[in-house]
């Protein structure tokens, strides 16, 4: 049996965080699938084909790598596509609790779906996409955040040129 699994999140837009644990989770297991959510409550800057082209672009080095969007629940999405094991990135202890608390209910809706969650580099355990989003609102640099696929984007949604 292959082991298929799921990074899923709005990555609105992608980090380098998202894009490390990404590569690592792909080095892990067999088959990785993104799992780019689409909620419209979360009020997005990039839109769902915008948020899968630029994670496609970021991981286009991994083979075992396939990008989707999905709306509604990710047990949903997870049974729809042959995923039992969620990969979560966690930066804090609030955040594993969350995370905690959702990978059991995530078990319970759906039993077969186990739950890991990676902590980014050190270099990236600071990195949000909200506080991406507001230092490029901001005007603060944003290459040393995202992946470079991404700034040009980022800097245009915000009114910004691309510096040097």
């Amino acid at each position: 049996m292959s082991i298929v699994a799921a990074y899923s999140g709005s990555f609105d837009p992608i980090t380098l965080g998202h894009n490390d644990i990404m590569h690592r989770a792909a080095r892990m297991f067999p088959k990785l699938i993104i799992a780019v959510g689409h909620n419209v409550a979360k009020n997005p800057k990039f839109t769902l084909e915008e948020r899968v082209m630029l994670i496609e672009e970021a991981t286009r080095d991994l083979k075992n790598v396939e990008v989707k969007g999905f709306s509604g629940l990710v047990v949903d999405f997870a049974r729809d596509n042959g995923v039992t094991v969620l990969v979560r990135g966690v930066r804090t202890v609030g955040d594993v609790d969350y995370e905690k608390q959702m990978a059991v209910m995530n078990r319970d809706l759906y039993a077969v779906l186990d739950t890991v969650m990676l902590t980014p580099a050190p270099e990236y355990a600071h990195l949000s996409s909200s506080l991406v989003r507001e230092l490029a609102s901001l005007g603060a640099p944003v290459e040393k955040l995202v992946p470079p696929a991404v700034i040009p984007l980022l800097l245009e949604r915000f009114g910004r040129k691309k510096s040097g």
